[in-house]
């Protein structure tokens, strides 16, 4: 497999910084980050998007980002953090083995986030859109 990390992760092939490790998630702080101190947090086993993570999994995954986001904050006296992921191309994923960005964010530090579009979906879309939701849960 050509998974970058994989090769961080499993097979020690490519060096990181690493901020966290136990038996199912490793931590370590992207190479292109968008504020000091942005994390990374990745299950060791190759799951490509958040839908292939099986949920006990996921409940792990979950609480080491809790515990790996309040460290971040803490240790950068961050006044805010941003927790995304990015599932699919369309969406922005470029490494396309699950992850979680944990961003560190500052008053007036430039980050901007996407607007909403007030306005752009009417009431009965809106009812449309979320039947369409309820029916696929």
């Amino acid at each position: 497999m050509d998974c970058i990390f994989c090769k961080i992760i499993a097979r020690g092939e490519v060096p990181s910084t690493q901020v966290y490790e136990d038996r199912e998630v490793y931590a370590f702080l992207d190479i292109n980050p968008v504020n000091l101190g942005h994390t990374l947090v990745v299950p060791k086993k190759h799951y490509k998007t958040l839908f292939e993570i099986p949920d006990g999994e996921l409940g792990t995954l979950g609480v080491c980002v809790k515990k790996i986001a309040s460290a971040v904050k803490t240790a950068l006296s961050a006044d805010g953090i941003n927790v995304s992921m990015n599932n699919g191309s369309a969406a922005g994923q470029i490494v396309h083995h699950a992850h979680i960005h944990i961003i560190p964010r500052h008053e007036k530090d430039g980050f901007k986030h996407w607007q909403g579009r007030r306005g752009y979906i009417n009431d009965e879309e809106k009812e449309k859109t979320a039947a369409k939701i309820k029916s696929a849960l």
